[in-house]
């Protein structure tokens, strides 16, 4: 008779949201040695009424770790380098796929000026090391 273990989708969740935070501290620090300045981009968009608006993040509370987390804006992060006018949006994602939704934010963004570009950060491992590779959403899925 063979055993099936079932899987722990709440301790992978755990692992998973971890790791994740651990890779968006990684490419902070990343930008920052090549001299941007990074914060948390603390807006997002709502697309009520058909069109779009620039609107504050909603907090996230987790009433099992009586927790509150502030930064859920998207994109993650906004760089700029001192006396440059390029302002830049950069959203962390480990696979390096947006969702259709956030996809439609970043077209947004665009359009409005908001940022003159958005990067996409991606995990690439080489061996057991962990990369970083920066992609231009205008280049991977246009305007």
């Amino acid at each position: 008779m063979i055993m099936i273990q079932k899987k722990n989708f709440s301790k992978q969740g755990k692992q998973n949201r971890a790791a994740g935070a651990r890779f968006e501290l990684k490419v902070r620090k990343d930008l920052e040695s090549q001299g941007y300045v990074v914060s948390k981009w603390m807006n997002n968009v709502s697309f009520s009424d058909g069109k779009g608006e620039i609107v504050p993040a909603k907090r996230k509370y987790n009433p099992f770790l009586r927790a509150l987390s502030v930064g859920t804006g998207f994109p993650d992060f906004i760089c700029f380098k001192i006396n440059k006018r390029n302002i830049l949006g950069v959203e962390v994602k480990r696979r390096g796929y947006l969702s259709k939704d956030e996809k439609a934010k970043c077209r947004f963004y665009l359009r409005k000026k908001v940022f003159s570009r958005i990067w996409i950060a991606k995990a690439v491992k080489d061996g057991r090391k962990i990369n970083i590779e920066y992609m231009d959403f205008k280049k991977k899925y246009g305007l």
